[in-house]
Parts: structure tokens; sequence; C-alpha cells
């Protein structure tokens, strides 16, 4: 596992999304490195330094992470909760970026502190734009905290 620390933690099951995904956010200069998680209990492992993961430190927590909800095992909103509950992990800015437009969804999301939601677009030329803009906003132009 390579010292530096991602710039996107992507935690999606669907392996051609994920494909689709790292695609995506490869068009963008900002972008130079993307992990890529397929499930809760995975993520939270990757995150907490745990399980196959033990070696990462704090040091190497992403800059944004893209979470999908609609997961086996341990879903995306479970995720979001242990997210934000930690202090190591509370501050890294989570866009769910899913399928589900339901306003289920979108308020609990909400609700647990997400930075942001955007359902994925069907065309592959309407998803890269969105990839860019996200890329270009949470690595380029946001703020995150520093201390």
């Amino acid at each position: 596992m390579p010292d530096s620390a991602a710039d996107i933690l992507l935690i999606e099951d669907n392996p051609h999304d994920a494909d689709l995904t790292q695609r995506a956010f490869q068009k963008h200069p900002l972008v130079q490195r993307m992990d890529v998680i397929h499930d809760g209990a995975e993520a939270l492992d990757y995150l907490r330094g745990t399980g196959a993961y033990a070696k990462r430190t704090s040091r190497q927590m992403p800059r944004l992470i893209l979470l999908d909800l609609k997961m086996p095992l341990v879903d995306g909103h479970y995720v979001l909760r242990q997210i934000r509950s930690e202090a190591t992990t509370r501050l890294i800015p989570v866009v769910v970026l899913t399928s589900s437009r339901e306003a289920r969804d979108i308020y609990q999301s909400y609700q647990l502190g997400i930075s942001g939601y955007v359902v994925k677009p069907v065309n592959f030329d309407e998803f890269t734009h969105a990839a860019q803009v996200i890329a270009q906003y949470w690595l380029g132009l946001n703020q995150p905290p520093t201390g």
C-alpha cells in the first residue's frame, strides 16, 4: 500500500459503477489516486486502519469520500454514521454518489452529515462532467479545515 493518501476514496459495491467512476475521475488533473472499496465493512476497516488495512495511519486519510448507499453487509448510511462519529474521519467531506433519488435517502443522508448528494447520471458524458465538477470543487476550490 502506498504511503501517500488517496485523493478520493470510492466506496462502491457495483464493479461496473466503480470502473465507470474511476474512468470518469481519471480525466481530472487533481485526481492522482483513487482507492476503491467494495463494501461498507471493508470501508470501515480502511478508514480505521484495521483488518487488511492495519498498516494505514491517520495521515493517510483521503481528501474526499464518495459513498454509495445501497451496499451489502454494511449500508452507506451506517458507514456515514461511523465516519461522522470518529474524530479521525468526521471532517472528511463525504459526497453520496448513488442511483437513489428517494427523498428518504436524501433526507437521511443530510441528517447524518453528508457534504453533498449526487445522483449518478446514466449517460457517461454526463457522468464524466459530474465527476469533473465534483473533483474541481472538492479537490480544487474547497478549503479543508487545518489544524
